[in-house]
């Protein structure tokens, strides 16, 4: 038994966007995502760092659903910004029990438990140029009290990793209100995704401050799940 992660799988087999048309390493993903996912076994768990599926709604969305489904491994799901099919917790748990969908669970004000590790986290977020600083200040209040409801589901685990699909900080930021959170409770990794391209410069890897970090977009590992644990 192993945890992995991978973000921004990008799938689009219900929908027209597939990401073949950037060229390079996402020339034939999905092939390689399949290849990657070879490497674990039935009782893995592997969670999915948010942007995970190009469909606008749920039922645009089912055939990517379909095919996480069909890869090794349990997964746990977390919101990215291009997951515009998300929705309640309740009607998504639903939506999957309808199509037999079983191995796939929803990380949103909550957290799972890897052994004796509390699997935590939420969606995070970066400062956006083009909303106002009020706006921005609203979504990120809403994201930290997100990853605090997720942290304190944890009860009392010794050993916490959080899960983004933002990168709580980068090579050009100190630290963030997602930091002091995870740092209040002793935190040990972080792993996120999103930064794909040139923005994988921006992106702080190994021990910072005492929490581990671990980038896992998709085109940043070569499309294979990065074991965790």
């Amino acid at each position: 038994m192993a945890l992995y992660a991978i973000g921004d799988l990008h799938l689009s087999f219900g929908s027209n966007k597939p990401m073949d048309k950037f060229g390079g390493g996402w020339i034939g993903y999905t092939d390689k995502i399949i290849a990657g996912f070879q490497e674990l076994e039935c009782d893995d768990v592997c969670v999915l760092c948010g942007d995970i599926s190009w469909g606008m709604s749920l039922e645009e969305s089912l055939k990517d659903f379909l095919f996480i489904e069909s890869l090794p491994g349990k997964k746990i799901i977390l919101k990215g910004n291009h997951d515009y099919w998300w929705t309640t917790a309740t009607k998504m748990k639903a939506f999957f029990s309808s199509h037999d969908i079983t191995g796939i669970e929803i990380l949103h004000n909550n957290c799972y438990f890897y052994e004796d590790v509390a699997i935590c986290g939420t969606r995070g977020w970066m400062s956006d140029d083009e909303m106002s600083k009020e706006q921005n200040s609203k979504i990120t209040s809403r994201e930290v009290d997100r990853l605090q409801a997720s942290l304190k589901s944890s009860a009392n685990a010794d050993i916490k990793y959080c899960f983004f699909h933002y990168p709580p900080r980068t090579v050009n930021t100190a630290g963030s209100d997602f930091v002091s959170v995870m740092k209040e409770y002793g935190v040990k990794s972080c792993v996120f995704g999103h930064l794909h391209g040139n923005g994988h410069r921006l992106a702080v890897s190994g021990e910072v401050d005492e929490i581990n970090y671990i980038m896992v977009s998709a085109d940043y590992i070569n499309f294979a799940p990065q074991r965790i644990l």
